[in-house]
């Protein structure tokens, strides 16, 4: 069975990626400096909202990364799905950690 290049869903990167490259730098850049001041707010805190804000920047910054930087955004559609997927997993264990984790706390 032949294939050929017609039926393959391989996108091509954008011709201007250094201009996209700096873009997602900026992106990432400003979300630091949210994260960053975020964290100075709630510095002497111990809170729910502290921790899903970190996590929840933590996964945006990480789709920035994973998208640009590694050429994920220009690979086919299934390898993005398959490495996000077990992503997804793996976030809620870590939610469900911090919800045990935060409950322990209280208890005591």
């Amino acid at each position: 069975m032949q294939h050929t290049e017609e039926h393959l869903e391989h996108t091509e990167p954008p011709v201007d990626i250094k201009r996209q490259i700096w873009r997602t730098f900026w992106i990432l850049f400003a979300l630091t400096i949210i994260d960053i001041a975020i964290y100075f707010y709630f510095i002497g805190h111990k809170s729910m909202t502290k921790n899903i804000t970190f996590i929840f920047l933590g996964v945006v910054k990480a789709f920035f990364i994973v998208g640009v930087f590694m050429h994920m955004k220009f690979e086919r559609k299934w390898l993005p799905y398959l490495i996000i997927t077990p992503m997804l997993f793996v976030i809620y264990l870590i939610t469900l950690m911090v919800i045990e984790g935060n409950y322990t706390s209280f208890v005591r």
